[in-house]
């Protein structure tokens, strides 16, 4: 039997999760893209858009914009290609590179952590399931998991 010392490279590296600025930033991105359609093939604007109307009359110094379909959907798949476009600063963060895109990355994740949470508020308060909740969790997790990245990618480069 071989054993190998609590000091071996190879067991560091087994105990150590391994987690990725750059690939908890694409993980969101897409999970972004999969509540998107999770919303665009649930009818989501039909659950918003009366909602955003009654806003509007109760509070109308509130700027909540109503959209149609087709500007909604353009919208939301740009901001998507936008982020997949961005990715290789998240990736640079790994290496110690891009520092300055650790921000936007905790701001992402924590508007996606809003987002995930809101549909599952939405499902409490209205009790059915509100467009988009099926995508929700999956916002979270990424989201998590994205900011766990940030924290061990902040540590590991305070070690170096």
């Amino acid at each position: 039997m071989i054993s190998q010392s609590a000091n071996s490279p190879s067991l560091a590296r087994a105990e150590k999760p391994c987690f990725s600025v750059g690939w908890g930033w694409v993980a969101l991105s897409l999970a972004l893209a999969i509540h998107v359609l999770d919303e665009a093939s649930h009818d989501f604007l039909s659950f918003y858009n009366p909602i955003v109307a009654r806003i509007r009359e109760s509070a109308r110094f509130l700027p909540i914009p109503t959209f149609t379909f087709r500007t909604w959907l353009a919208g939301l798949i740009s901001v998507v290609v936008l982020l997949l476009a961005l990715s290789p600063f998240a990736f640079a963060v790994d290496r110690g590179r891009s520092r300055w895109f650790g921000w936007p990355a905790v701001i992402l994740a924590a508007l996606m952590t809003l987002n995930g949470l809101t549909h599952i508020a939405g499902m409490i308060y209205y009790r059915w399931l509100v467009p988009g909740i099926y995508s929700a969790p999956l916002l979270l997790v990424a989201s998590g998991y994205l900011f766990l990245a940030l924290r061990r990618t902040q540590h590991d480069l305070e070690q170096r």
